[in-house]
């Protein structure tokens, strides 16, 4: 034994970018990526000080109730709805998550899919592949296009002003909703207008979602909401799943309510509804939205930043970075 707290990882890595845990922590970190099943879960946080976690990990009330030395979990993602931090807090865990880091990255993402949906990159590479390209129609494979058309986002935090900023080199007017409105000089480095969500949904014409998961904004788009948007319009979903009501989607592309999607994320991930698989005007990517290596790097240092400091040591010391629950350390 060599008196270092215990440190478990639930995936694997970059060897480089956790070297530093090494010297502060007895590391253990899973060898492959795979699903954790609950009862492994609970055997691997038995008896470790601190874990660094992904999104489909889930520290519950039960969990915890099993892990009496744990001290700390490090979230590798923004979002945090994996975590229950009122239990954490109660039981005095403290928590972090990564945000910032992955901002632009997610941005760029939001415009690849947006670009992808409204010109059936996806529809067309398939029917490319499969040997049919043996002449084209000149009106086949229409898309809509993006430049000079309305940019809607529902969520307006820093993911969703990277997204407004990008707007400008395509002369995209940009319209959003957000729980606050922004300020008035962000509004106008945005070059983006708030509207009310029933305006949202009436005029964009492309419309992204960057809101948090709450159970507020489960379904905050189902089939009300698909009724509402113009039937040209195209929604791409970078936030969290459940947020879109994806059965109501499936349907809504299958009957032409709206004209197409673009989805990242899910309910129930990584299962997702058999509907969605069976209507060809929705491009589908697996959660990969922040999937560059230098962000890739970036929330795993920032997740190694944050372990360290909890525990007293590296470049933040006692002040976790990105810490979610602050009552616990103080």
């Amino acid at each position: 034994m060599n008196g270092k707290p215990k440190l478990w990882i639930s995936r694997p890595v970059f060897e480089d970018v956790i070297a530093p845990l090494h010297d502060v922590f007895d590391v253990q970190m899973e060898p492959v990526e795979r699903p954790i099943p609950p009862a492994v879960l609970v055997e691997r946080l038995a008896d470790v000080d601190a874990a660094i976690v992904g999104l489909a990990d889930r520290i519950e009330a039960s969990v915890l109730a099993q892990a009496p030395k744990l001290r700390f979990v490090a979230n590798l993602g923004v979002g945090y709805n994996n975590l229950d931090l009122d239990a954490l807090t109660a039981a005095g865990v403290g928590a972090s998550n990564t945000p910032d880091v992955l901002n632009e990255t997610v941005a760029d993402y939001a415009w690849a899919l947006m670009l992808g949906a409204a010109r059936k990159v996806n529809a067309a590479e398939r029917w490319l592949r499969d040997g049919q390209w043996k002449s084209s129609r000149f009106d086949g494979w229409l898309g809509a296009d993006v430049h000079g058309r309305t940019l809607g986002i529902l969520g307006m935090g820093r993911i969703g002003q990277a997204i407004a900023r990008r707007a400008v080199g395509f002369r995209t007017k940009v319209i959003y909703h957000n729980r606050s409105r922004l300020a008035d000089d962000v509004e106008r480095e945005c070059a983006a207008r708030y509207v009310d969500k029933d305006t949202l949904l009436a005029e964009s014409d492309h419309l992204i979602l960057v809101l948090p998961f709450t159970p507020a904004n489960r379904h905050a788009i189902g089939a009300p909401e698909l009724a509402r948007m113009k039937p040209t319009a195209i929604l791409i979903n970078i936030a969290r799943g459940g947020i879109v009501d994806d059965v109501a989607l499936a349907h809504a592309l299958a009957q032409g309510t709206i004209a197409g999607a673009a989805l990242d994320v899910f309910e129930g991930e990584p299962a997702l509804h058999p509907s969605l698989l069976e209507v060809d005007n929705v491009l589908l990517s697996p959660h990969i939205a922040s999937a560059s290596r230098d962000t890739r790097r970036g929330m795993a240092a920032l997740a190694v930043d944050n372990v360290l400091a909890a525990f007293g040591q590296g470049p933040h010391a006692g002040r976790p970075p990105s810490l979610l629950n602050p009552g616990v350390l103080a």
